[in-house]
């Protein structure tokens, strides 16, 4: 049974929760991107994937330097580093409101992927310190604030790019989501979990801890890193593509009626509850993953992956399996952002945690480097190549998750609480 301390619990969940609302108000930098695409296409004229270029420099940015974020957190405490985040993310999109050419653009894409990489690694490896006990549920729930932060704003964002123009709504929405990151990072602090608590797990855990560089020169740290990549690669694809496949589909401006309340466009419908999918995945596969195991859960959700980029393939010209089938691919994906952090503190143990999961974390910014490339696969509007390959990646991924990675990371963690040293 779990013992807890009752005086420090509420303090632990009180700082989960601000990680999370940090995390919902940074969102809007990766998941409301793709409704800005065919806006600045239409005005400026540069190509989707010169664009889209800016994607891929933001998701890199963002996710190779949380090693050095995570360093800093380690070293510093939180509220420094998402403060600082909180400001640069803030002044990305400023940048990118003014942008009248794809070198300022690209500018605002380093510069708010800095902040998002800041607020991200802080609040995931807050999450996995607080919360020995819990660890997927925790970086579970950090993560859904990430993956469905977005679908709260998604709507007015879309509204007010028809109204305004996209100028204005980076410029409104850039600044309110940066002071509110920064007000909040003020009541951070540096995690202290309860002495009292005790993993009530069955999961084989790590009782040493490495450091990143230790880390590095493991086996099993580089299979999870490729493992990681294979399935990220998929999900990047979808979030970026999934407002210029539905146009193509013809699909994107039709109109659909929600439980009768209101009527909105396909795309932007779709958009609100695919991140809202794949928000609740990750609290949910977090939670079973702490029960059932990491690969178990790894080998169902990402031939879940797999299976649903075939059906968006075959059945995606329907409105209905459109909206459907994006959002399956939205849920299988979401959760490697819980999975992914609490399989790397079992492993490499939590003193470094933020450091070693901000290194892992790459695995997304090396990802990213595909989805130009899908835009190239798909010219002409023909999705059916890039579906095919990245779904055949990701049951591919599920299928060693199980075989090869279950297996190693089991014999590598024994060794090393044998030995009660990494070497």
């Amino acid at each position: 049974m779990t013992q807890t301390n009752s005086a420090a619990q509420p303090s632990r969940w009180l700082q989960l929760i601000m990680g999370i609302v940090c995390m919902a108000l940074i969102a809007n930098l990766q998941y409301g991107w793709t409704l800005f695409v065919s806006p600045l296409e239409a005005k400026n004229h540069w190509g989707l994937t010169a664009i889209q270029l800016s994607f891929s420099i933001f998701v890199v940015v963002e996710t190779w330097l949380v090693p050095i974020e995570g360093w800093a957190v380690d070293k510093f405490g939180p509220r420094p580093v998402i403060a600082f985040g909180a400001i640069l993310g803030g002044l990305g999109w400023v940048i990118n409101s003014y942008a009248d050419n794809l070198t300022m653009l690209y500018t605002g894409a380093v510069i708010s992927g800095i902040g998002a990489g800041c607020v991200y690694g802080t609040c995931v490896g807050n999450a996995l310190k607080w919360f020995p006990d819990k660890r997927g549920l925790a970086a579970g729930l950090t993560a859904a604030g990430f993956g469905a932060g977005a679908a709260v704003t998604v709507i007015p964002i879309a509204n007010m790019i028809q109204t305004s123009g996209y100028e204005q709504t980076f410029l409104f929405f850039g600044i309110g989501q940066g002071v509110l990151i920064f007000l909040i990072a003020l009541f951070m602090v540096r995690p202290k979990p309860p002495a009292g608590v005790v993993a009530a797990t069955r999961l084989v855990m790590s009782k040493v801890d490495y450091t990143t560089g230790q880390m590095v020169k493991t086996p099993v740290f580089w299979v999870t890193y490729v493992l990681f990549v294979a399935v990220a690669a998929g999900g990047l694809m979808a979030t970026a593509q999934i407002g210029p496949i539905a146009k193509d589909y013809g699909l994107a401006k039709l109109p659909m009626s929600f439980l009768g309340l209101l009527t909105l466009p396909l795309l932007t419908l779709t958009l609100a509850i695919d991140n809202l999918a794949n928000g609740f995945t990750r609290p949910l596969c977090g939670f079973i993953s702490d029960r059932i195991g990491r690969e178990n859960t790894m080998m169902v959700v990402f031939v879940g992956e797999g299976l649903s980029l075939l059906g968006l393939m075959t059945f995606g010209h329907d409105p209905i399996a459109f909206m459907t089938f994006a959002a399956l691919v939205f849920l299988f994906w979401g959760e490697i952002f819980s999975i992914f952090p609490a399989l790397c503190a079992d492993t490499f143990g939590v003193k470094n945690a933020a450091a070693n999961a901000g290194t892992l974390y790459t695995a997304k910014g090396t990802a990213s480097i595909l989805v130009p490339f899908a835009s190239v696969l798909s010219a002409g509007g023909n999705w059916d190549r890039v579906f095919i390959v990245t779904a055949a990646i990701s049951i591919v991924a599920g299928l060693s998750a199980k075989l090869i990675l279950a297996p190693m990371r089991k014999r590598v963690i024994e060794e090393a609480n044998a030995r009660g040293s990494v070497n």
